[in-house]
């Protein structure tokens, strides 16, 4: 005979079964006599050892035979777990929202339980995340609701996928953010889309509008999928396609205003005093020293000290330090044009540089003036042609956006009426300006691509006018991926395997996190866990660990030669 151990402090508990009538046939329910369940959970507050006692129908010919469980013995732990809901809970919360490593979580949770670093890991990946997608499931309900009183809109966006990997979907219900679908696609064509948004379709709800980007597998599948509802295109994208040649001939009108500051100048604005080290300001219980400058005129001491500099000093190497912080500028189109941005930039410091040699002579200031003027001179005809193409740009966005001029609400109709007005008053200006004729061309020929689903925003409530939120999720969810992972290429990596669940919102609270996944199904939460394991094996064979490709290779050997003889092909 063994003899039991007991290895934690236990508080054995028995939960009865809470039924009195079978769900099915609404027959009295009557105890079995025997528990089910047994089991030791670790909680964030203790140790408990729980079973319960289930009861079933007293009549033979209902269709459902199970024994049916206690209910608050379900809301304590997952079905085979180990871990209380709390305590998966509260390391999801961690990792998700307070962007934190695993091994950081688990040093968090200890000493109150007892948890390794991989079981935190485990958790997170098969139990948190999985509930999470189950809870948002719970939802359905509230949303056929709504959707028989305003109807649904659908927000689609992917993130761009990297070396030929699946792109990540995602289709969220704007009203409420509720996420629809959200997972990966191989291929980004007509009917891999049609596919992949069917089953929001077999719903039955009223869909009304859809936003998305303009890719050209997605529109037919739209039309096809949900014919009667508007398609709406991003405004932020459509300006960005007709602002492409504009901004590619920014681009190198930036680089040669740098390349020819840097050939007049280059000298003049290199730092003269480089640092001996690396090692610049210190705080902390052993700080860098502090210097500070003087606050009268000019004097022996001060001139003498070679830590300080003198006013007159310190007012040049401001302005270098400006003029070598504008080359570095990077554009961010449609409307954060580089060249643009530091040609009129380079033109404040010649005025200011004015001013100052009107004061007083400086040579190392006529030198900068003198060599800023000469940089700018060569790109004078370039810039006034942006200028203008970049003019066109804001007078388009301007006539979109609503709160522009404090408007009054306006209607689809009227909006593109107005835009239409534009866009001749731009192929007008453009006939006197051959060199502006290129980006009027494309503006035109963008315009006339993207007018179908330009204008539904102003007609639909609630239909945003840019994917901006959708490219903002992605953002984020790559900012606190590489802040929990600190690698660029694990955080490509995790997004691949989990970023489908890594987009789900939780619960705003923690305490209504660890209410949320108590409510969840076993049998959904069980088929969700083998949805993660399904796709985290399409990567078992990615590893570059010398190891672990070695112990692969030897186990799939092990496998083939346990397979029978009849398996030989013929």
């Amino acid at each position: 005979m063994r003899t039991p151990k007991t290895l934690y402090h236990t508080t054995p508990t028995i939960y009865p079964c809470e039924l009195i009538a079978c769900p099915r046939c609404q027959k009295p329910l009557v105890d079995l006599p025997y528990i089910n369940g047994r089991k030791t959970i670790q909680t964030m507050t203790d140790m408990l050892t729980i079973a319960y006692r289930p009861k079933h129908c007293v009549n033979p010919a209902c269709t459902e035979h199970t024994a049916w469980p206690a209910a608050t013995w379900q809301h304590l732990a997952p079905k085979g777990g180990t871990y209380g809901y709390d305590v998966i809970a509260q390391l999801g919360w961690e990792r998700q929202k307070g962007r934190t490593r695993f091994a950081e979580v688990r040093a968090r949770l200890t000493p109150a339980v007892q948890i390794s670093e991989s079981e935190v890991r485990y958790l997170y990946q098969f139990q948190y995340l999985p509930l999470l997608a189950c809870h948002e499931r719970q939802h359905l309900a509230e949303l056929a609701m709504m959707a028989q009183t305003t109807g649904l809109i659908l927000g689609l966006d992917g993130l761009m996928p990297e070396g030929g990997e699946p792109q990540l979907w995602v289709v969220r219900e704007l009203h409420h953010g509720w996420t629809l679908r959200c997972g990966w696609l191989a291929r980004q064509d007509h009917t891999t889309f049609a596919e992949f948004l069917q089953p929001i379709a077999d719903l039955g709800l009223p869909v009304v509008a859809t936003l998305s980007d303009k890719q050209t597998g997605l529109l037919p599948a739209l039309e096809q999928v949900f014919p009667h509802a508007r398609h709406s295109f991003c405004q932020v994208h459509y300006l960005k396609n007709a602002a492409r040649p504009i901004a590619e001939a920014d681009e190198q009108m930036k680089i040669t205003v740098r390349k020819t500051v840097r050939a007049e100048i280059g000298e003049l604005i290199s730092p003269k005093t480089p640092t001996k080290t690396g090692v610049l300001t210190i705080t902390g219980m052993l700080p860098s020293p502090v210097v500070t400058e003087p606050l009268g005129a000019e004097s022996d001491t001060a001139a003498s000290a070679p830590t300080v500099a003198t006013p007159r000093e310190t007012i040049v190497q401001d302005l270098l330090d400006r003029v070598r912080y504008l080359l570095t500028l990077k554009a961010r189109p449609p409307f954060r044009l580089a060249g643009i941005e530091m040609v009129e930039q380079l033109q404040q410091v010649v005025q200011c540089l004015n001013q100052l040699l009107r004061y007083q002579p400086e040579p190392r200031l006529h030198q900068l003036r003198a060599g800023l003027r000469r940089a700018l001179k060569t790109v004078r005809a370039d810039y006034r042609d942006l200028r203008q193409a970049a003019d066109w740009l804001h007078q388009i966005a301007e006539t979109l956006d609503p709160a522009a001029r404090c408007r009054a609400p306006r209607t689809g109709q009227e909006v593109q009426t107005e835009w239409q007005a534009v866009l001749a008053t731009i192929q007008t200006e453009s006939e006197t300006q051959p060199r502006l004729k290129p980006y009027a061309e494309t503006i035109r020929t963008v315009s006339a691509s993207y007018a179908p689903g330009l204008f539904h925003p102003y007609d639909v409530a609630d239909l945003p006018r840019t994917n901006n939120a959708r490219e903002s999720e992605f953002r984020d969810l790559q900012r606190r991926l590489l802040a929990t992972t600190g690698q660029r290429g694990a955080t490509k990596r995790w997004i691949q395997r989990s970023g489908a669940w890594e987009l789900i919102p939780g619960p705003s609270t923690l305490r209504e996190t660890v209410h949320a996944l108590t409510q969840v199904a076993p049998r959904e939460f069980q088929q969700e866990q083998q949805r993660v394991q399904m796709h985290r094996r399409r990567f078992r064979m990615h590893t570059r660990s010398a190891k672990q490709s070695d112990a692969q290779l030897k186990d799939l050997v092990r496998r083939w030669k346990m397979l029978p003889a009849d398996n030989v092909p013929k």
